[in-house]
Order: C-alpha cells, then structure tokens, then sequence
C-alpha cells in the first residue's frame, strides 16, 4: 500500500535540522584546536593535514572508545568529561611508542540527536585536544534511529601522531636490571566498567549519588574521573634520553599489559607494597569477593603508566618526575623470563 502523507527524512527518526544545529556548534570547538598542519575546515569530505618540519616520520594510529563508562553518563546526564577520556586514552596509546598527537577525528552515534548533549560531549573532546595539541580536524555524528535506546549514544575516535623514524620506542634496548616506574591513575580510567557496573549498582545496590566515605566523593562522581594523559612525563623522558620503553596500563591491568613493551626473553617483576591502591579497587574486590588474579588483570590498580628505564638512569628519571611535581613509584624492574614462568611476577 502507498500511503498518501507526504513523509519526511524527520518521520523516520532523523533530524537534519538538529544535524545542522550540531554541526554549527561542534565546528566551533574544532576549530579553536586548529594547529599550522591543518589544511581544511570542519565540513570538508577528507581532512588534510600537512607534515612539515619533518626528516623521516613514521605515522603512529590508534582507534578506541570508551567502553561502558558510557553508561555512567547517561544515569548522571554528564557528558562532557568522557570525551576527554576518549583523547587521553589515545593520546597516550601512541605516545608509548614515542610519538606526538598530530590531529584526532571523532565518531559519534545516536538514536535520537540532541544538539546539547552532542555538544557538551565534544567539548571535552576539544578541551583534551587542546591540551595534548592535537588538532580536532573531522569526525561523523550519526543519527540512526531504532539502533540505539532513547538518550543513549556510542562514541570512539581515531588519533594520528608522528614520530621521527630513528626515534620510534619499540622496547629493544630493555635489559634485565632495568627499572619500571609506575605514574598513578585517575581511577578506573576507561576500563573494567561493566565489572564496575555489577558490582556496584546490582551487587551492592548503590546509587550513582550515593556517598561512600572511603572515597570521598559519590560513587559516580569517582566512576566519572577523567583517564588522565602522560603525554608531558613522557616527553620530558624522551628528550632527555631516559626513556626506553612504556606500557600504556589498559584492559588487562598491568599483568596484559607491561609485557608489550618487554623484548620476548624478558619478564617484568613487579612490587605490589610499592605504591597505595586507591580505595575504589579495594571496594570493587571485597564487594566481589574477586580473586586475586583476576583483580590484577581486570583493572589498573592505581597504575596509568609505567615507564622502562635504564638501572644506571633511575635517579636521574625520578629527579626530572619529581621536578615536574609527577607522582611515581618504583613498582619493579625488568627480569629474564623463568622458563614456563609468567611474563609479570607479583612479589
């Protein structure tokens, strides 16, 4: 049957005005983080961006989002911290391997398209953009109606950065004896969620406003802390020569993911008394009654980032930290591998 009403894009769900409203709004926020290599406008098919200044680069990627931390911005209706989250979180997943953030493209989804909220996410996108220098230079903003629920949204993003060929960090001058210093997290960062979900919400029956006095704050004002950025620390080691290889302290916690770093022959062992858990990992694991192992490797623990550096550079590492006002613990050092044995040892 053909119907007689004249139907519009707005009947299936999709509002181009809105779209237009967004869009106004998010290009002016881009801008304002516009570096010299940008070449187009927001608005444009394909951005540019022009590599000038440059002997030999190597182009360094990396695509993420943040995960079920999601669903804590929707039950506050805050939105403007995880788009920094998202940044941060790229920046530093490329920053590992020595490289700068050149510029940062966005990807965010909805079912139903509201302009403010759109635009209160981006805002921490451009906020973190600026502060890492990195230019926001395109992204896509989709309304796709009967995908997502009322009022809930995906987002993920995309980072390019660039590092000079001859000074890509790839962990193939970390021996045993070398030491790993360990920079504190803001929280969870953007990881271990949905454990954090469970746990809290259905297991424990909190509320998002709900005050737990070891925290110091609301339980969602804790679950909303930023994934903070190690870009500075870690440009102030490279250019001071200290830095010989970091793990970016992800999904996995640091049992996953300090052996990325590590050359195949060697195994980090790491001191658990070396630094303080925060109180928000000890909650999660007595409200779950959680294993030992999988605590370690569910969440950070307290740990961001950990850095490789030389035994003989240590003090020097640690002076340069302290001087920027850095917190760090000396978390472990680098070992040879024990055959058969695992590739992070608890101590």
């Amino acid at each position: 049957m053909i119907t007689t009403k004249r139907i519009r894009y707005r009947d299936a769900g999709v509002n181009i005005d809105e779209a237009d409203r967004t869009v106004g709004a998010i290009k002016k926020m881009a801008q304002r983080t516009f570096t010299p290599g940008v070449l187009t406008d927001i608005g444009t098919f394909g951005a540019c961006f022009s590599l000038t200044g440059w002997k030999k680069p190597v182009l360094v990627s990396s695509v993420d989002g943040v995960g079920t931390k999601l669903k804590i911005a929707f039950l506050t209706g805050r939105h403007d911290t995880i788009g920094q989250d998202l940044v941060n979180h790229c920046v530093n997943d490329i920053a590992v391997q020595g490289a700068v953030p050149l510029f940062f493209l966005d990807y965010l989804a909805v079912g139903k398209l509201d302009a403010e909220v759109a635009a209160s996410v981006v805002s921490g996108i451009s906020r973190a953009c600026r502060e890492n220098g990195c230019a926001l230079i395109g992204g896509e903003t989709a309304e796709m109606p009967g995908l997502y629920t009322g009022g809930e949204y995906d987002l993920a993003g995309t980072i390019v950065g660039a590092v000079e060929k001859r000074d890509l960090i790839t962990g193939r001058t970390i021996r045993a004896g070398d030491v790993l210093i360990g920079l504190p997290s803001t929280g969870l960062h953007t990881n271990g969620y949905s454990l954090a979900r469970k746990l809290l919400f259905e297991i424990a029956g909190y509320q998002p406003n709900t005050w737990r006095h070891e925290l110091g704050t609301t339980v969602a004002e804790e679950l909303l802390k930023i994934h903070r950025s190690y870009l500075k620390p870690m440009r102030a080691l490279i250019s001071a020569g200290l830095l010989k290889g970091a793990a970016h302290i992800t999904g996995g916690g640091i049992t996953d993911n300090t052996p990325r770093m590590l050359p195949s022959q060697l195994a980090a062992a790491i001191e658990v008394a070396a630094w303080p858990v925060p109180p928000i990992f000890s909650l999660l694991r007595d409200i779950g009654n959680m294993p030992e192992d999988d605590w370690r490797r569910t969440l950070n623990l307290g740990i961001g980032m950990i850095f490789a550096v030389g035994e003989k550079d240590a003090m020097a590492a640690e002076r340069l930290l302290k001087r920027m006002e850095e917190p760090h613990y000396t978390v472990g050092r680098v070992i040879k591998l024990r055959r058969g044995g695992p590739r992070v040892e608890y101590r």
